[in-house]
């Protein structure tokens, strides 16, 4: 019985990090005949575990979904990464889930070893949240828009704007995108024949159409919300060619600020907006690199003036471009 038990715990792990295994590879890995392996599949299945058979040369075994929630098997990272994501749950910017994840988590550590359990208690006792502030949304709307994102359902629903103007929507729903802070559905709204991002907290009663259809040539759904809340609602959006590479620029703003795209390993494009051309200066002086203003070409004019206004200041004289730190 001991063995079975060993077996078991072996045999669920391995059917939970892959969509389907045969019978075949499942015995490899335990060292056992395919026999054993049918029987450990129904003791399983009497346990709780879905695990369905699909006969031929390419089926197998797979662990579905079922009615209730059998018990969990983790390994040391995944059960570490399972409780930190619940503490940060706990107060993340969605309703209803503080509760909820302080449940669970309180479940996940009561049979963690003690060396696990002692990684999670550091991270917890070291770190302090900020915390949420402003709306937030409700995990039944979240639910349901990924399930319309993931099913190709058309959704209708009302819909408030910055400006705090009401209108009702018919939409592609696409991509769910989070910020951390908001949440974001970019979808291709079908009256205005356009791609959209509603900011998830701002829409009201959503209802799935029952009709199906997969919106055609869809963006890449972060970087259109990124460009969204960046550039494109502002007067001025600008293109500045940086001397650094992309993956160094992105860790010093956030995606909410600028979008960065690669030019070759050592230059990339940042692009960025505000309704200030002063304002976006200063942004890419902060940057402290190298740089060229693409567009709009009033921006050189404005890096030229700081240039030498910063100069005087520092009682130097100022000759040609400034742009260039």
């Amino acid at each position: 019985m001991a063995d079975t038990t060993v077996r078991l715990l072996r045999l669920l792990p391995l059917l939970t990090s892959r969509r389907s295994w045969r019978g075949e590879e499942l015995a490899d890995r335990l060292g056992v005949t395919p026999r054993t392996v049918r029987r450990d599949i129904e003791r399983l299945r009497e346990l709780g575990y879905p695990v369905h058979a699909v006969p031929g040369p390419a089926g197998g075994y797979t662990l579905g979904s079922g009615a209730r929630l059998p018990p969990l098997l983790l390994d040391d990272d995944a059960a570490v990464a399972a409780a930190v994501g619940l503490h940060m749950a706990a107060c993340g910017a969605v309703a209803g889930m503080e509760d909820a994840a302080v449940r669970a988590v309180a479940a996940v550590e009561q049979v963690m070893p003690t060396r696990l359990r002692r990684r999670v208690e550091a991270l917890r006792s070291t770190t302090v949240a900020l915390g949420v502030s402003g709306p937030v949304v409700e995990p039944s709307v979240l639910a349901l828009l990924a399930l319309a994102c993931r099913d190709g359902e058309r959704l209708r629903f009302g819909y408030v704007d910055g400006g705090g103007v009401p209108s009702r929507r018919h939409v592609e729903p696409h991509r769910l995108v989070s910020t951390g802070r908001r949440w974001y559905l970019v979808a291709n709204d079908l009256d205005r024949r356009d791609w959209r991002s509603f900011r998830v907290d701002r829409l009201r009663d959503p209802l799935p159409t029952g009709r199906r259809s997969r919106p055609a040539d869809p963006p890449d759904a972060a970087r259109f919300v990124s460009e969204g809340m960046s550039s494109r609602p502002y007067r001025w959006r600008a293109r500045v060619l940086l001397e650094a590479p992309a993956d160094v620029v992105a860790g010093l703003v956030s995606p909410t600020a600028a979008v960065v795209e690669s030019v070759d390993e050592r230059r990339c494009l940042f692009l960025t907006g505000a309704d200030s051309l002063d304002a976006i200066a200063l942004q890419v002086a902060w940057l402290n690199v190298p740089f060229t203003p693409l567009e709009p070409p009033e921006l050189r004019e404005r890096c030229a003036m700081f240039a030498e206004r910063f100069g005087r200041a520092a009682g130097h004289q100022v000759t040609g471009s400034a742009c260039t730190p």
